[in-house]
C-alpha cells in the first residue's frame, strides 16, 4: 500500500484542493492508498482464472481487460468507502494508522466522494463494457460489503469476518458472468473456496496484531477465544476450503491438472494449519507462535489454486 507524508490535509471539509505543502504527487498516492491495492490484487487473482473457466480456454483480451478495469473501480470504491467508515479504528491499530484518514492527507469528505464516483464509474464501466449482470453483481457486493460487514458485523460479532467474507467471493461469479452472462452452478464449488478460505486467513493476521483489534474494539475471534480455539478454528476451515477446492472436478468438469493441483495445495495448507496447533500446544506464543506463517502460505495456496483454474482448461483432456 502506498505511503503519504504527514502535513496538511487535503479537502478536510470537502472535496478540497490540496494544500501547498502537498505535491500532486502526495496526493494521488494518498488517493491510490485509500483503495487497498493488495487487497485489489487479491480479488483480482481470483476473477480473472474463472474467465478461462467459463470459457473454456483463453477469453477476448478485450474482455479481460474491461473486467479487470471494472473490478479494481468497484473494488477501489468499497475500500474506500470502508477506510472512511472505519478512521476511527483505524486511527488507534498500529497497522492501519498510516493510512491517509488517520493521517489526515486526506479529508473524510473528500474520500467519501471519491469512493462514490467510483463506485458509480465502475457500474456504468462494467454495465456498458461487460454487461449489466456482471456490473450489478459488483455493486452488490459493494453494498454488502459496507452495508452488512463495515456497518453491521465487524463491530458486534466474533463472527464478522465469517459472514462478511461473502462480499469476497463475488469476484468468483462476476469472472464467470462476464464470460457467460449468466450464472451456472460450477463457479459456486470456488465460491465456497473463497468463503471458507477468508476466516483462517484473515484470524491468522488478526492473532498477529490481537493487541490492535483489542485497543480498537473490534471481536476478531482472536480477541474473544484462546489461541487454542482460534487454531483449531483455523484447521476446520482450512479443511472446509480443501474439500470445496476438490469440489470444482466433478461440477465443473475439469482435466487432470486442477484436481492435483488442489489435492497438492490442499496438503500443504493443512500441514501448516496443524502446524500452528502444534505450536499453541507448545505453548508458544506472540511472535513465538508465528500466526503470519499460516497467513503467508495461505495467499499463496489461494493464488496458485486460481492459476491452476486459468491452466486448466488450456491442457488437452
Amino acid at each position: 500500500m502506498a505511503a503519504v507524508d504527514s502535513g496538511p490535509s487535503v479537502g478536510e471539509t470537502g472535496v478540497g484542493a490540496p494544500s501547498s505543502q502537498s505535491s500532486w504527487r502526495d496526493v494521488v498516492a494518498a488517493y491510490v492508498a485509500l483503495t487497498k491495492p493488495r487487497i485489489i490484487e487479491l480479488l483480482l487473482v481470483t476473477t480473472v482464472p474463472v474467465m478461462f473457466l467459463a470459457k473454456g480456454g483463453v477469453p477476448s483480451l478485450g474482455l479481460v481487460l474491461a473486467t479487470v478495469v471494472g473490478g479494481i473501480l468497484a473494488a477501489g470504491s468499497a475500500n474506500t468507502l470502508n477506510c472512511v467508515l472505519d478512521r476511527d479504528i483505524d486511527e488507534v491499530m498500529r497497522r492501519t494508522r498510516r493510512r491517509p484518514l488517520p493521517r489526515h492527507s486526506v479529508g473524510p469528505g473528500s474520500a467519501l466522494v471519491f469512493g462514490l464516483v467510483l463506485g458509480l464509474v465502475a457500474t456504468l464501466w462494467l454495465g456498458l463494457l461487460v454487461n449489466w449482470l456482471s456490473a450489478l453483481l459488483a455493486l452488490a457486493a459493494n453494498a454488502f460489503y459496507i452495508f452488512v460487514y463495515t456497518l453491521v458485523l465487524k463491530r458486534r460479532t466474533s463472527q464478522n469476518i465469517v459472514w462478511g467474507g461473502i462480499a469476497g467471493c463475488f469476484p468468483v461469479v462476476i469472472g464467470w458472468t462476464a464470460v457467460r452472462d449468466s450464472l451456472d452452478w460450477a463457479p459456486f464449488a470456488l465460491v465456497l473456496v473463497v468463503f471458507f478460505w477468508t476466516p483462517p486467513h484473515t484470524w491468522t493476521l488478526a492473532m498477529r496484531y490481537r493487541d490492535d483489534y483489542a485497543a480498537a474494539g473490534v471481536p476478531m475471534l482472536p480477541v474473544v477465544a484462546t489461541e487454542r480455539a482460534v487454531a483449531w478454528q483455523v484447521v476446520a476451515y482450512s479443511a472446509a476450503t480443501v474439500v470445496a477446492s476438490l469440489a470444482l472436478w466433478p461440477m465443473a468438469g475439469t482435466g487432470w491438472l486442477y484436481p492435483v493441483a488442489a489435492a497438492a495445495l490442499g496438503a500443504v495448507v493443512m500441514v501448516e494449519a496443524f502446524a500452528l496447533v502444534r505450536r499453541v500446544a507448545r505453548g508458544k506464543i506472540g511472535l513465538d507462535l508465528r500466526p503470519m506463517r499460516f497467513f503467508h502460505w495461505s495467499n499463496l495456496y489461494l493464488a496458485l489454486l486460481f492459476v491452476a483454474v486459468a491452466l486448466d482448461p488450456l491442457l488437452l483432456r
